[in-house]
């Protein structure tokens, strides 16, 4: 039930005068919306800072309400105040951020038959020209896209898919030009480098090829932003595509994709721990789609073929129970019951497996154990397996898809916090692998100059919570260094500790870099996972507490001087650690922050809302769970105290965290916390949940927000 006032009051503009700088914070005004859940009484005073029309924000921001976007752009111009002494410090940030960025770089080609695929830079190009060459000929180059240059049409720009077709004939690109996430589907004929008329309006970006080259599978977006259906389009064809599959369970994500052969077209429903694949032979693109095997709750499965067999990776247990940390088996394609599984690889409780690839004559796998990676590759003829190993304490590893099938050539990217991602083929057969590309960082970089170390520390119910650190070796280690602690902690995704320029711009100034593994990722597992969602989600809170805690007693960081960073599921975490612990930490940097988690979860009509409720619990179903997010909620839980320095960001167009989640916890922080420390928002009203797309134009939202730690540690240059 929801009362709203009779007539809202008359909304006053809030933008300041052109170049006038404001002379004070806005205070948002309040607009008493009460909601009773469950029995409760509740009043959001902000929430008329999110616009009824967001739909069609989403598609076209100038129809924001103007009074929500005058609040908006008053909120931009006090940060800019604020800051406005920071300047200098931006540029400079932004110039040596930019001195990493090798300018004219280029990916290392992928061979596809007959040509390589690769994509390069151009000098001072925010986006990528997308080539091929002819195999072995890097002089044959053959420009099939510049995308810097369809960029300038437009204030935003981000190419979300691509794929060329079997016969290398046409190039299929997806486009979302406002940030919201909805693209648009295009197909360049490689040869003559003219557009086809083809047009594919509010996709997701999924583009696949059938085995004639003249068929596309992809995944249509509602009104809702949500994938509901997968369509086929023929090249040439007027009027509707056909609907090849629709999902009818709101709460289920949709996508398609190609097995690595090439022979299967795979349509994936699936939540965060169930899955239905539904299987188009690539040969026989009109064939209705068949399921492999029905959903079952918290059954997930891939798969991948090979020959007469397809293997699976999944979390069935060969007595139908659960093998959470996942098990690959084989079967053919017309046996998907447990019954005809042959076991390939074994659960270990404790090592996760993330993913598999299959080759012709190579199975490989991707694991992680104790939250270390490496990859297993095995002969599939043989069954003789070995793994490939790194020496570093603290690193990041992976294998990266390629395009053929029937090759004895992996390729794989190794970094760590220090060293610079390094680019290898290597021969399953002969075990050699071959270097084909070292990060360049243009303005200097020795490893040699830095330090890694992972920290196991003791959470509150005696779990061990791994945490790694990055500082550089002249930067004491008694407790003065300033820390910046990053989280995410959810949806089982794991924040790889990999190489990034941009991060030595705090630690070549002194700051120790800290990311703590905890509960809600898949760090240690999927236990690690299971233990940090639903009804036990104040474990990741509690996990991040006890990292800071831990770098404390090691002497590591000093009470107070801790700052946190998160972005996304990453911003509710560090909303909900400075409601918990706020006299731990100094400065709160929260990117995108999903911080109105019970309204959110409240309303149905968001496009992640149903497909979220297995992650948090439905509040509006159940009064179990409406307590147990109401325990947290980031947004709900600010109260009269002294808080952090907080710097928070938005995007206007932003499908998962919408722009009036920062906004309205902004504004609730600023009018309840009883300190002077600064609370800032910055609204990207160009952009979504990513923020800008540029390579360039992303360095000054980095900027601003080292420039705020920066002051609030009170560093000079």
């Amino acid at each position: 039930m929801t009362q709203r006032p009779d007539s809202a009051p008359s909304s006053t503009p809030l933008s300041p005068p052109t170049n006038t700088p404001p002379a004070h914070a806005p205070v948002a005004e309040r607009r008493e919306v009460v909601t009773v859940r469950h029995g409760q009484r509740h009043s959001d005073p902000y929430a008329w800072l999110r616009d009824d029309n967001w739909q069609q924000v989403m598609r076209d921001p100038s129809v924001l309400r103007p009074d929500i976007l005058a609040y908006l752009e008053a909120e931009n111009a006090w940060t800019a105040a604020v800051m406005a002494p920071t300047e200098a410090l931006q540029e400079r940030l932004v110039a040596e951020m930019r001195g990493r960025i090798k300018e004219d770089d280029s990916s290392v080609p992928t061979p596809d038959g007959p040509w390589d695929y690769y994509m390069r830079f151009a000098e001072d190009a925010e986006h990528p020209l997308y080539c091929r060459s002819r195999r072995g000929q890097p002089d044959s180059e053959q420009v099939l896209l510049d995308s810097h240059a369809a960029s300038l049409q437009h204030p935003f720009f981000r190419i979300t898919g691509m794929a060329h077709s079997p016969d290398h004939r046409r190039l299929a690109t997806a486009t979302d030009i406002t940030g919201s996430e909805y693209s648009l589907i295009r197909i360049l004929d490689m040869e003559s480098g003219e557009w086809l008329a083809d047009e594919i309006a509010s996709a997701q970006g999924d583009v696949v090829w059938s085995a004639d080259s003249a068929t596309l599978f992809y995944t249509w977006l509602d009104d809702n932003h949500r994938p509901a259906e997968v369509r086929r389009h023929t090249l040439g064809q007027t009027g509707d595509d056909a609907r090849v599959y629709a999902e009818a369970d709101s709460a289920f994500y949709l996508g398609v994709g190609k097995t690595e052969s090439g022979r299967l077209i795979v349509i994936d429903a699936h939540d965060h721990s169930t899955a239905e694949l539904h299987i188009v032979p690539a040969d026989a693109p009109d064939t209705p789609p068949v399921c492999f095997r029905p959903r079952r709750h918290d059954q997930d499965y891939d798969l991948s073929d090979h020959g007469e067999r397809v293997y699976l990776r999944t979390n069935i247990a060969c007595d139908g129970t659960m093998a959470e940390d996942y098990r690959i088996v084989a079967t053919r394609l017309d046996q998907p019951d447990p019954a005809h599984w042959t076991e390939v690889v074994p659960h270990r409780p404790g090592t996760l497996i993330l993913a598999m690839l299959v080759f012709r004559d190579w199975l490989v796998w991707h694991e992680r154990e104790d939250g270390m990676p490496r990859i297993v590759v095995r002969h599939i003829a043989t069954g003789d397996e070995h793994s490939i190993a790194m020496d570093e304490e603290v690193f990041d590893l992976a294998p990266r898809p390629g395009y053929e099938f029937a090759t004895d050539t992996l390729r794989f990217v190794f970094s760590s916090p220090r060293t610079p991602a390094e680019t290898f083929d290597y021969d399953m057969a002969t075990r050699q692998r071959t270097l084909r590309k070292t990060q360049e960082v243009p303005s200097g970089h020795d490893p040699a100059d830095y330090q890694t170390r992972r920290l196991m520390v003791p959470a509150h119910d005696g779990e061990q919570v791994p945490v790694s650190l990055l500082w550089h070796r002249d930067t004491p280690l008694d407790g003065t260094a300033p820390v910046l602690l990053y989280g995410y902690g959810s949806y089982g995704i794991t924040i790889p500790m990999a190489f990034t320029t941009n991060r030595f711009s705090l630690v070549n100034r002194g700051f120790i870099y800290a990311h703590a593994h905890i509960r809600g990722g898949k760090d240690r597992g999927y236990r690690w996972y299971r233990d940090g969602k639903m009804a036990s989600k104040m474990n990741t809170f509690r996990d991040f507490i006890s990292a800071a805690e831990g770098l404390i007693d090691n002497g590591l960081a000093r009470r107070g001087r801790i700052a946190i960073h998160g972005g996304s599921a990453g911003g509710l975490l560090v909303g909900a650690v400075i409601n918990m612990a706020p006299d731990l930490f100094m400065a709160c940097i929260a990117d995108v922050p999903f911080v109105d988690v019970m309204n959110t979860m409240c309303d149905p009509s968001l496009p992640l809302t149903p497909p979220e409720w297995k992650e948090w619990g439905n509040p509006i179903e159940s009064q179990e769970h409406y307590r147990h997010i109401l325990e947290y909620s980031p947004y709900d839980n600010v109260r009269s105290q002294a808080y952090p320095h907080v710097l928070a960001t938005g995007g206007l167009s932003d499908p998962r965290v919408t722009y009036w989640e920062p906004a309205k916890w902004v504004a609730k922080l600023r009018a309840l916390r009883t300190d002077d420390r600064m609370t800032l928002l910055k609204i990207n009203l160009e952009a979504g949940h990513g923020g800008s797309a540029g390579r360039f134009d992303k360095l000054g939202e980095v900027a601003l927000a080292y420039a705020f730690l920066l002051k609030v540690f009170g560093i000079g240059d």
